[in-house]
């Protein structure tokens, strides 16, 4: 898991705001937390009506209770709310929930809104909208977005009858992927008493998804139904004791880790908690040993081979990282996140001719990422193209909501590439979106 490299989404792309550098909200991209989570969305996300092989769960870098949706093809949770909850069937209710407001149009309700975020969003120029949406600053998040406060609370806050439709249809999607509804109640129970502290000391799920009595009856009622029909499913258990271990092990202390280590009843999740543990503690030979352990049990495990290079990375083991990435990206070689670690890694080790085609083809999978876009910039600079090295950079600058650091470096780009190129264009493309968004804060 990089957690020092974020990045976040606005509108349909990628994205991270900071309007002024005192704070950000971030995604946490891991491979394997992130697999984790489609494989329990894919079966609720299918009974929605949604296209789930185009759909991500992605988790916000923030300890507060929190889901929300921005767009049609992305499920935000809060690593808080992920902690905080106990069964798969709990985070399944939740990614439901979130489904319905897609599915039944909730945010197609914002037109106006969602038109500024997309018209600004159109190069991956950040918006902040996650930010907003995690209980971010809402004047900073204003700011990003061209918008008013009351607008930009709008934008992500839904009316008490969205979330009475929402409830609903949660639990149809959830009966009819065989999981138990229960579950939304249970979460429910989680923020329970919410409407009635202050607004400053409510949890941010409650700011944006209102809670009501007769909403919480309502689900009660509807639950009661299907109460017994459902049986617990192993393999969903499975998938949320990985995606909660992994991010505990990275997001808790490793002390607490190690006591807590075979809690989910995994005896891999517990060996992957452990390994994680003992890295961040210092303990870099049993680390690698519980590695060992566990990729001679799942040798075909890319997720396992990833973390392993990531533990041998950062022990500056560079060739066995190198051969651990190389492992991972044979057995997933269209996870975008898996394959630009691994040009990541050829770049630190001293080799940036190896790495540009693993981070080019890491950028055409997934062409938001900043974490890439800096490689590549870096890799282009290594080899002596300027040009190139100051269009990635210019896009890196858009994707992280600081236009006027784009402007620069797309100037220095339009002027080095050769004229109708697709650097070139691409330069032309981002100096016109940051010089657009300059212009559109200096009219608020």
């Amino acid at each position: 898991m990089q957690r020092s490299l974020k990045s976040t989404l606005a509108a349909c792309l990628m994205v991270a705001l900071t309007a002024s550098h005192a704070w950000a909200v971030s995604l946490l991209r891991d491979p394997d937390i992130e697999q984790s989570l489609k494989q329990l969305a894919t079966p609720v996300l299918n009974a929605a009506g949604l296209p789930a092989g185009r759909m991500s769960v992605l988790v916000v870098d923030d300890s507060s209770l929190n889901a929300f949706v921005i767009d049609r093809e992305h499920i935000f949770i809060h690593a808080g709310l992920l902690l905080k909850l106990e069964t798969a069937e709990q985070l399944q209710s939740v990614i439901a929930h979130e489904a319905a407001h897609i599915a039944n149009g909730h945010l197609a309700r914002r037109p106006a809104n969602a038109r500024a975020a997309q018209s600004l969003a159109a190069f991956g120029l950040a918006l902040a909208a996650a930010a907003g949406a995690a209980g971010g600053s809402e004047a900073g998040a204003a700011i990003g977005i061209g918008m008013q406060s009351a607008a930009q609370r709008s934008f992500f806050s839904h009316t008490r009858a969205e979330e009475a439709s929402a409830d609903q249809s949660a639990i149809r999607y959830l009966t009819r992927a065989g999981v138990d509804p229960a579950g939304s109640v249970e979460v429910m129970d989680i923020f329970a008493g919410q409407d009635l502290l202050s607004a400053g000391r409510q949890d941010p799920y409650a700011r944006s998804h209102p809670l009501s009595r007769d909403r919480l009856r309502a689900m009660q009622a509807a639950t009661s139904a299907y109460q017994g029909q459902f049986a617990s499913n192993p393999t969903a258990n499975y998938w949320f004791a990985r995606a909660k271990g992994k991010l505990g092990a990275f997001y808790r202390a490793p002390k607490w880790t190690l006591r807590r280590a075979g809690d989910s009843g995994h005896k891999d999740v517990a060996q992957m908690r452990k390994a994680i543990a003992w890295h961040r503690s210092g303990k870099g030979s049993d680390a690698l040993k519980t590695m060992a352990s566990l990729i001679a049990a799942a040798p075909n495990d890319p997720y396992l081979h990833e973390l392993h290079g990531q533990i041998l990375l950062e022990q500056r083991q560079y060739n066995a990282a190198l051969s651990a990435y190389s492992k991972a990206v044979a057995l997933a070689p269209r996870n975008a996140l898996i394959v630009g670690q691994y040009g990541h890694a050829l770049l630190v080790s001293g080799n940036p001719k190896a790495a540009l085609p693993h981070l080019e083809r890491s950028a055409n999978i997934e062409q938001r990422d900043a974490r890439v876009l800096r490689d590549l910039g870096g890799a282009y600079a290594q080899l002596g193209n300027a040009g190139m090295a100051s269009l990635l950079t210019a896009e890196r600058y858009a994707l992280l909501g600081r236009p006027k650091d784009a402007t620069i470096h797309a100037k220095r780009a339009f002027d080095l590439l050769k004229r109708g190129s697709p650097g070139w264009q691409r330069a032309q493309d981002v100096l016109f979106a940051s010089e657009s968004a300059i212009n559109s804060r200096r009219k608020k």
